[in-house]
């Protein structure tokens, strides 16, 4: 194996700070037609060419053969905006203010005069002076940095719907029941019902973020409200539009978000939404994020538990597509020794799926080395697993060149893919949106409407109804299933970036693989899909439950926050019981996922790991997120070498391809790969493995596998079956096999014609 090159840290670090100030440019790249050729990208030094306007988002254009793409000028990225339906629904009779229309941009303005005066009427309120608009983040209702002891009511409807829930894109639960719903609702509808926020430190307010009730039988959202700030939560000061009240515009449904902007930033500790009016056949009901600047405080507890940092020089920000490319080259030309950049497919509007290889011989598979994949972004608004990965690359990359020890055993000894955008068209819909008013579900599905993550094959039926016909011939195996005809045609509703994965699994001999997805804060593993098909949710083990259980819990319990048992819910499921890991069928039923489809068509151990509450996190949440899961990241990348490896040969040394390998008591099996090289997941013990091929004899041993990081090496010799030696000397000889059958029945007609 090859040593990491002879930069030192420092410089690694200084190049990639130099080369990040321009990451906003486009990469050349010329068109490749293998799917799996490195990418030839342009050798001219980024830091060296000037920084470009920001670009929208447009498909890059295929360059002729030999050419390279002309880096193209960006235009600037669109401020992010609440959609805003037509017509306006009904207010509420009873309120005396017509509300006037709310900001809903997130564009930054000059402050005037009489909104500063007007801001400044009550003197218990401190408000900022600065002349120009400064755009805070999120408090954290979504993310739950908010606690829920920091949010208060002036009634509730019941328990389910109380402070507490009113959080911006939270989710009922599937009954709605008394404990988890879908937003905070009044127990009166009258306009003395309020909900605030206790930022518990002086904070720079700036925007208010409203939805109305996730549910799926009721309509319910506030239509317009005031805004209220103070200090010590009983002396109010009103949010003023010049010498009146400010009424601002709320919502049109009940899922877009709104964002209103205060027209002063206004310091305090306390903010209280006061409804003034909702949709006329609902109730007072809202979910909500508020935007926040906190103001330095270094003795506050509060602050302090918190707080987050990384001592990480990394990127943190969210790429779009190009900006992603761009992110890639750059790593790929700090650490071209151990980087190869390449692409699986295209979508379905022609983006190319990329992904980054680190390996210490990049472009060619090693014999005895497992290979090892991350995916992100099957659901293209679920971004946090994609900045993750590109935080990873980096950090790979350069721990790497600063001869970390862990970084570089990592590197030499397994060859490690990541594909973090496998939804790149969703994705650029999400990004339009932004990270707080994109909704739950903007840019979900792929631009033909497909979910990819449960558009894979469905091989769980198949495999069971064959397990189910005891008296009949097995015609399924129990893995290698292959994928039904109807799925392969072109007229199958199956998206172009499934079809893209789906080879490149195929190609490539994955051992372990983890599709990063969002929303929840949970590692599930198969199967995904319950075998009762009357059930929506049951237990559904695979018959390496055990291992997928180890490996589930190796990335939980490493996580900073899935194991905390006194950590809040995201949304409505509790998952403790089983320390932040789930049998995916017990959640809930899913038919044709990745996970399944990996662990049956291929030997692939794959699971859905959910890295965040919030789907879209702002970018000032990025570094904690980082700091969340990046052990959970490495740690489970380092399962890949758990259980046994090792050959499977002839008497004559040579590989043997497509051997199986089975282990007494379970019932799963894996084949061996082109050069004859295979890995077997298995918790530490001792098991009886067997080597099997066509044409040879099969071999058992047993093989014990320990608790030390290491597979165990276990090497198979086939011998060729008598059959198999005759076949091969035969045809050596240019003559067939005698068919002792056929040939009786010549011996037979012979002495009848002798009779006659």
């Amino acid at each position: 194996m090859s040593r990491p090159g002879t930069a030192t840290p420092a410089l690694a670090l200084v190049l990639l700070a130099v080369t990040m100030a321009g990451v906003g440019a486009q990469g050349a790249a010329l068109e490749d037609p293998d799917y799996y050729g490195q990418e030839i990208w342009s050798q001219e030094p980024y830091y060296t060419r000037p920084e470009p306007e920001p670009e929208t988002f447009s498909p890059p254009l295929p360059a002729g053969p030999g050419e390279e793409w002309e880096p193209r000028p960006q235009e600037p990225r669109a401020p992010k905006r609440a959609t805003k339906p037509k017509k306006a629904p009904k207010r509420e009779k009873s309120a005396p203010e017509p509300p006037p229309p709310g900001k809903n941009s997130n564009k930054k303005v000059m402050r005037t005069k009489s909104s500063e005066k007007a801001a400044n009427d009550d003197h218990s309120v401190r408000v900022a002076h600065e002349d120009v608009r400064e755009s805070c983040p999120p408090l954290g209702l979504e993310t739950l940095k908010i606690t829920d002891f920091q949010l208060h009511a002036s009634t509730v409807k019941r328990y389910g719907l109380g402070a507490h829930r009113g959080r911006l894109n939270i989710q009922a639960g599937i009954n709605e029941n008394d404990f988890y719903d879908g937003a905070w609702c009044a127990g009166r509808n009258d306009l003395q019902q309020w909900i605030e926020v206790d930022a518990r430190r002086l904070t720079r307010f700036t925007g208010v973020i409203t939805q109305g009730r996730n549910s799926l039988w009721l309509s319910d959202w506030v239509t317009s409200y005031k805004v209220m700030v103070s200090n010590d939560s009983h002396t109010w000061v009103t949010v003023k539009n010049g010498s009146g009240d400010m009424i601002f515009e709320g919502n049109s449904e009940k899922e877009i978000p709104v964002l209103n902007e205060l027209p002063v930033p206004m310091v305090a500790r306390y903010i209280r939404i006061n409804p003034r009016s909702w949709f006329d056949n609902g109730s007072i009901c809202m979910r909500m994020e508020i935007l926040g600047c906190p103001l330095p405080d270094p003795n506050n507890y509060y602050h302090r538990r918190n707080e987050m940092t990384t001592t990480d020089d990394l990127d943190f920000k969210h790429h779009n597509y190009k900006e992603m490319r761009q992110l890639m080259k750059v790593v790929n030309e700090m650490c071209p020794n151990i980087t190869r950049i390449y692409n699986i497919g295209k979508s379905h509007q022609g983006l190319k799926l990329y992904a980054v290889e680190i390996s210490d011989h990049p472009g060619e598979h090693e014999v005895g080395e497992p290979e090892f994949h991350y995916i992100a972004g099957a659901h293209g608004n679920e971004v946090l697993g994609r900045e993750l990965l590109l935080l990873l690359v980096q950090f790979l990359c350069q721990e790497y060149l600063a001869w970390n020890a862990r970084i570089v055993h990592l590197v030499e000894e397994t060859r490690i893919h990541i594909l973090p955008s496998l939804n790149p068209d969703g994705y650029e819909k999400a990004y339009e949106g932004g990270s707080e008013l994109g909704g739950w579900s903007l840019g979900r599905w792929t631009h033909d409407g497909i979910d990819i993550n449960n558009n894979f094959p469905d091989l769980n039926t198949l495999l069971w109804e064959a397990e189910d016909q005891q008296n009949g011939p097995r015609k399924v195996p129990n893995h290698y299933i292959a994928i039904p005809e109807w799925f392969l045609s072109e007229n199958a509703t199956v998206a172009a970036e499934t079809r893209a994965v789906i080879a490149w699994m195929e190609k490539i001999p994955f051992v372990l693989g983890g599709n990063l997805q969002g929303g929840e804060l949970v590692v599930a593993y198969p199967y995904d899909l319950v075998r009762s098909p009357w059930k929506t949710q049951e237990h559904t083990p695979t018959p390496d439950d055990h291992v997928f259980r180890w490996l589930a819990y190796s990335y939980a319990s490493t996580h900073r926050l899935m194991t905390d048992a006194r950590r809040r819910v995201c949304h409505t499921e509790e998952f403790q019981k089983e320390e932040g890991t789930v049998n995916g069928a017990s959640w809930h039923t899913v038919a044709g996922s990745l996970n399944d489809f990996s662990y049956l068509h291929t030997n692939c151990f794959e699971l859905s790991i959910y890295v965040g509450c919030d789907k879209y996190p702002h970018e000032s949440q990025l570094p904690e997120e980082w700091e969340n899961n990046r052990e959970s990241l490495i740690v489970f990348m380092e399962q890949v070498h758990r259980g046994i490896k090792g050959l499977v040969r002839d008497s004559h040394g040579k590989g043997i391809p497509n051997a199986i390998i089975s282990v007494e008591g379970v019932n799963h099996d894996i084949r061996t790969a082109n050069d004859g090289d295979y890995w077997r997941l298995l918790n530490p013990g001792e098991y009886a493995v067997t080597a099997k091929a066509e044409g040879f004899t099969a071999s058992t041993k047993n093989c014990m596998v320990g608790y030390d990081m290491g597979a165990t090496r276990c090497d198979f010799t086939l011998s060729k079956t008598n059959m198999a030696r005759i076949r091969e000397i035969m045809e050596k000889f240019g003559k067939q096999p005698i068919s002792l059958p056929a040939r009786r029945l010549k011996l037979r007609g012979r002495k009848r014609r002798q009779r006659g």
